[in-house]
């Protein structure tokens, strides 16, 4: 009598389902196919419609002369004090003109540097959104404050800044960090900025009503 093979005892082999031609089973995507960015992964300005961005008009250009008058009235105080009494007093004359010449060596290349390059960072923009401004010479400050956190809208102007023909905005918000001051603006333009703002904040207070 014939013995049975191995090969008899074992099940049927199984076969994929079969899959209708019209139908397509999704594929894998490739290894170096990267999956869809979420919110977390999107930049800032991807996740938001507000936020710090450089501001598109530079401050008027007559700020240069009122800066530099300003470093100039600073150390003009000390160094004629110093002089005047350093040639009263003739003993003292040399420990008081030489720190008096010290001060002349530094006030002489800040009223030719500072100003230009103050001018060149000195930036500033208002859209239906947002006041956007920046500002600084050693430590650069950029502020955007929201209409809707817009407090007051206020014009100043000093003697120097009348002297230059120019004008100060300041924008009083929530912030803790204080307002937003535009400075070195022609003193029309700076008259016209704050009634748009005006206009702005009453109007962005009223849709919010």
């Amino acid at each position: 009598m014939p013995t049975p093979s191995a090969s008899s005892s074992l099940p049927p082999p199984t076969l994929p389902p079969t899959v209708p031609p019209n139908v397509s089973l999704p594929s894998d995507p490739p290894a170096d196919h990267p999956p869809e960015p979420g919110p977390a992964d999107l930049p800032g300005s991807e996740r938001t419609t507000f936020g710090l961005r450089p501001p598109r008009h530079r401050v008027d250009p007559r700020c240069r002369g009122w800066w530099a008058t300003q470093i100039i009235v600073f150390f003009s105080v000390p160094i004629l004090t110093l002089a005047v009494v350093g040639l009263l007093i003739a003993p003292a004359r040399w420990w008081l003109l030489g720190p008096a010449l010290g001060l002349l060596v530094i006030a002489i290349p800040l009223v030719l540097i500072v100003p230009p390059v103050r001018w060149r960072v000195h930036r500033w923009e208002v859209t239906d959104q947002a006041v956007y401004s920046r500002s600084g010479f050693w430590w650069r400050e950029w502020r955007a404050a929201p209409l809707s956190r817009v407090q007051t809208v206020d014009l100043d102007r000093g003697p120097l800044q009348r002297r230059f023909g120019l004008a100060t905005v300041s924008v009083t918000t929530a912030s803790s960090r204080g307002a937003v001051h535009i400075k070195a603006l022609d003193a029309e333009q700076a008259t016209d900025l704050v009634h748009r703002l005006t206009h702005l904040t009453e109007a962005d207070a009223q849709d919010a009503t």
